[in-house]
């Protein structure tokens, strides 16, 4: 869930210049929110915050309305309701998500085969060859945002320029429900008053350490010197900024982008000290993340956990297989070792299992496999899910009352045939 509450909001007229602006970035206007609003109308125009409904629960998305109080994804429930005590919460409706993501994702594919998807509600798409079958990049831009309202019942907000960089940069100023074609002779005058903190890739950290030394908009970027930059943000971080200030993005629409990782994590309703119970939830967690690498026809070469204690402090800790993997065993056992090893002075009060490094199967053949029961296994559960839903079919380790707050993916993006 993007931070923005629409205000500042800019669009373009339906006579703006396009030229040069073959990339677009669409994003779903507050996308679970308005999901929600679609499915029930009486929703409409009120603060809503979508997670968990416990007061342990956290925010997975608000509407505008609720943003305008300071709501915030990841944030607590109770810290939400305290901003905004008059907001709608609602449980999260993940397969409803899932099935809207991948009819708006198809709805993209149909205008150009260059389409890169971000997350479950946004994508980039590159449409500098397809001016001769639907025109200029204004004009597919505008029919497409009609098609998805049309469709689907859902807004959604583009940004149109010369690169990803700028282009996701005017989506998130055009919304909601709008449209910011920059033009690629207008890229420098666009960026020179923005904000560091609206470069795309600029955390909280980087921008600290730039506006510490006055440096607060592309235009003072303009005009640091290089060595600088690279003292405060490091040589890497220094020189993406450098490039990114006048425009230079090199990066290509990328239609074989993996996620980075996959994640689930949980926010219990009572803080937990038992040991026995949190193994149970890592390995429930750890078979989530499986069976989405499954359908994402991946493996992990890393496998991470999140402990966070009821005062609040956070460990991470991961460590790296022996051989990639998709088995949902295989990361249970690595993420309940990671989690044996930590100290626990506290009860703990949200636990998460992320897969890391992902990539392609390996085609070679192993003399033998350690996981071969449990890919049959797991192989099986997937089938059984694909036919009778979820929850048919679990482990008898994870059976008992379900301590999940309706907790989202960290990470949620539809697998490649759901696309």
């Amino acid at each position: 869930m993007g931070r923005a509450d629409g205000s500042g909001r800019l669009v373009s007229s339906d006579a703006a210049d396009d030229t040069g602006a073959g990339i677009l970035h669409v994003d779903m206007d507050a996308f679970y929110a308005s999901v929600e609003v679609l499915d029930d109308p009486s929703l409409r125009g009120k603060p809503i915050i979508v997670g968990g409904t416990e007061g342990r629960g956290v925010v997975s998305a608000a509407s505008y309305e609720a943003r305008r109080y300071g709501v915030r994804s990841a944030m607590s429930m109770g810290q939400a309701l305290r901003l905004c005590p008059m907001a709608t919460v609602v449980s999260p409706h993940f397969d409803r998500y899932i099935a809207l993501s991948a009819q708006v994702m198809s709805i993209f594919s149909d205008v150009t085969p260059l389409v890169e998807p971000l997350s479950i509600d946004e994508a980039f798409l590159d449409v500098r060859g397809a001016r001769r079958l639907w025109g200029s990049p204004g004009v597919i831009a505008r029919a497409l945002r009609q098609r998805v309202k049309d469709e689907t019942g859902l807004t959604c907000s583009i940004g149109a320029a010369a690169t990803k960089h700028v282009a996701k940069m005017a989506s998130t100023i055009s919304k909601p429900d709008g449209l910011l074609i920059v033009a690629e002779r207008d890229t420098a005058a666009f960026l020179a008053p923005r904000p560091v903190r609206a470069l795309w890739g600029v955390g909280p950290k980087a921008s600290e350490a730039l506006e510490s030394r006055g440096i607060r908009t592309v235009s003072d970027v303009l005009g640091t010197p290089r060595a600088v930059l690279d003292r405060a943000l490091g040589a890497a971080m220094g020189e993406r900024i450098w490039s990114l200030a006048r425009g230079i993005d090199a990066r290509e629409v990328d239609t074989t982008r993996v996620e980075k990782s996959i994640g689930h994590e949980e926010t219990f309703s009572d803080d937990i000290s038992s040991t026995g119970v949190l193994h149970v939830e890592l390995r429930r967690l750890a078979d989530r993340v499986g069976s989405r690498l499954r359908g994402h026809g991946v493996e992990a070469a890393t496998i991470a956990i999140k402990v966070r204690f009821s005062d609040f402090t956070t460990l991470s800790r991961s460590r790296t297989l022996a051989e990639p993997s998709a088995v949902g065993q295989r990361i249970g056992e690595a993420a309940i070792e990671l989690f044996d090893a930590i100290e626990r002075p506290l009860p703990v009060r949200l636990i998460g299992v992320r897969a890391e490094k992902l990539r392609a199967p390996t085609s070679g053949f192993a003399l033998w496999d350690d996981d071969e029961e449990w890919r049959r296994v797991e192989g099986a559960l997937d089938d059984a899910t694909a036919r009778f839903g979820k929850g048919v079919i679990t482990r008898a380790a994870l059976l008992g009352p379900m301590r999940d707050t309706g907790a989202l993916p960290s990470h949620p993006r539809p697998s490649a045939h759901e696309r």
